[in-house]
């Protein structure tokens, strides 16, 4: 069936089923050590902590990967990241004796410079199949890439939750490894080695030295992801554990539900917009949607504060949130990858997915100190913050290229 399909088309799906793999079990593994060392005992800093170097070198990976996919290209880098996330798979099924808050963070370090790989190299990789001119398609690539990326995200979340109750953590990574190996091995085979290697040798600086659109983008994204996750990946599966006291299986249930829902409205993003060949995004469309979303988290913190339902509140407020922030998403990800520069892309891609990181390294690390500190309201106060400033970063009246 693949091999009737045009090269770029063939491509294209391969990388994003590599993609769909990979999210599948970062999602698991993500709520796995969430929920396992919540219930182990571990406060909500003491998680949070766990996942730092997991940002960290995500940070370092993002600017040094589109380097290393610029030099020996975008599939290798890809295939470099699968067999990272096995090996930290393989470094969480030892016995739980062994699962010492250094050996997990490290663990974790491993799985973060690989999805970052992962991503880098499937982004990147788009710039290149599809014509310069074919904006709009452009779009709806990303968007389809993207939003799909997400609704397997979230199903991983659903999954990792699943598996705790079911097989335990231990066989839970077991499995994971031994299904994300064999992903790899037919990678190899199938997917282009040059893709993405650039004709000219890239050197240090042309790591850093970005356009001001892409500068004024970056800064807008880190924080854009910084405000999700500040509440999202330890204050909200807490809070609905420890407060709500809601199982694992309903706190992985719900999670996976908002991020596939999410996942599928990045996906119809196009249609959304309105998006014709002629008629694409640009840095102002960014600025007005950051706009919108800051008023949402904020909002829900004044109806948490008045004492409201929590339940209500919550799912109804992050429902919306969720649509509104796929939209936000989609956008950035359709503009840095029409910003970049198609000779060294993954350059300029990486260069984003840094600040990108880097936004999720703070909101990881809010999330568990202001959640310890105050709950869930300062949290969602600090998302409208964050927002407010990714609206005001946004570069303005910048077309793609």
């Amino acid at each position: 069936m693949l091999s009737s399909l045009s090269s770029p088309v063939r491509q294209y799906l391969i990388i994003t089923g590599n993609y769909w793999a990979f999210t599948l079990t970062d999602g698991a593994l993500r709520m796995l050590v969430v929920l396992y060392f919540h219930q182990l005992g571990y406060s909500p800093l003491q998680v949070a902590s766990l996942f730092l170097f997991y940002e960290i070198f995500g940070v370092v990976t993002n600017l040094v990967g589109g380097w290393l996919g610029a030099r020996i290209g975008l599939n290798r880098t890809m295939q470099l990241g699968l067999m990272l996330q096995v090996f930290a798979l393989a470094m969480l099924s030892v016995p739980a004796a062994w699962l010492s808050v250094i050996w997990v963070m490290a663990a974790q370090a491993l799985s973060g410079i690989a999805k970052d790989l992962n991503k880098m190299s499937a982004k990147s990789s788009i710039k290149l199949l599809v014509p310069a001119e074919q904006q709009g398609s452009l779009y709806r690539w990303v968007a389809a890439l993207t939003g799909s990326k997400n609704a397997l995200k979230g199903l991983g979340f659903f999954l990792g939750g699943v598996l705790l109750s079911i097989i335990g953590f231990r066989s839970s990574v077991l499995v994971m490894a031994i299904a994300l190996l064999a992903i790899w091995a037919v990678s190899l085979v199938l997917l282009r080695q040059d893709l993405g290697k650039t004709r000219f040798t890239p050197k240090f600086k042309d790591l850093l030295s970005k356009s001001k659109a892409i500068n004024q983008l970056s800064a807008a994204r880190l924080f854009l992801f910084a405000a999700r996750d500040v509440w999202f990946v330890i204050a909200l599966p807490v809070y609905l554990s420890a407060q709500l006291q809601w199982n694992f299986w309903q706190v992985g249930g719900f999670m996976a539900a908002w991020v596939i829902g999410y996942g599928i409205v990045q996906a119809l993003t196009p249609l959304a917009t309105s998006v014709r060949s002629v008629h694409v995004p640009t840095g102002n469309t960014a600025a007005r949607w950051a706009t919108l979303l800051a008023m949402i988290p904020i909002a829900m913190a004044l109806f948490l504060h008045w004492q409201h339902s929590p339940t209500l509140v919550l799912m109804t407020g992050l429902a919306i949130f969720g649509i509104v922030f796929a939209v936000n998403s989609t956008i950035h990800s359709y503009l840095i990858v029409s910003y970049a520069n198609q000779e060294g892309v993954s350059l300029d891609v990486g260069f984003y997915y840094m600040a990108n990181a880097m936004g999720r390294l703070l909101g990881t690390v809010f999330s568990g100190w202001v959640f310890q500190w105050g709950g869930i309201v300062p949290c969602l106060t600090l998302s409208g913050v964050f927002v407010v400033l990714a609206a005001v970063l946004a570069p303005r009246t910048v077309r793609a290229k």
